[in-house]
């Protein structure tokens, strides 16, 4: 064989290995939702069986509950590993069940974005980016949209007592995109 035909064979490999980790790691980072933004507008969930306007009631509110949704918790967002704006509500509503809201989120879109309860602080700036996986936490699910109003189901079992901070992370790459500390409300 020609020292040019081993040449030749030696960029061909190169350049398809080139392609095959560049294709990879466009797979992995998902560049293109840094400019893709998914917006939701939930509107605050109602109780089940419980009518959401006035009007004949199919069954009544449980007696010595609120019809109204009561905040146990709440926090402001603060930035992470991208600019996160907007706040977060624990409430509960007249049938006990209890949800995490988060209302005005602004936040970059991103692969694998979870909503987590954790037990971790909150800290600003890098020291809070990768803090919320070292202890307990809970995932209540990937992030719906990333802007907007939206509603995420707290497990019946979890005792949140337990948690006293909620975080926008990246499952993919072990990282808060934002966080609140919440506080009694």
């Amino acid at each position: 064989m020609t020292e040019k035909k081993r040449r030749r064979r030696l960029w061909t490999g190169l350049s398809v290995a080139a392609a095959l980790v560049s294709g990879l790691g466009v797979y992995w980072f998902q560049p293109w939702k840094l400019w893709q933004d998914a917006t939701l507008h939930e509107a605050l969930p109602t109780a089940s069986g419980i009518p959401a306007e006035p009007g004949p009631a199919s069954s009544a509110v449980p007696p010595g509950a609120s019809a109204v949704p009561q905040t146990l918790a709440r926090g402001t967002l603060i930035s992470h590993e991208h600019t996160t704006t907007g706040t977060v509500r624990l409430i509960r509503l007249s049938d006990g069940s209890r949800t995490l809201r988060l209302e005005g989120l602004d936040t970059s879109n991103g692969p694998d974005l979870r909503v987590w309860l954790s037990d971790a602080p909150v800290k600003e700036g890098v020291a809070g980016w990768s803090v919320f996986d070292d202890g307990k936490h809970v995932s209540l699910g990937a992030l719906k949209g990333n802007k907007g109003d939206q509603n995420y189901e707290i497990p019946a079992g979890v005792n949140l007592a337990d948690y006293r901070s909620v975080t926008i992370w990246c499952d993919r790459f072990d990282v808060s995109f934002g966080a609140a500390a919440l506080t009694t409300a």
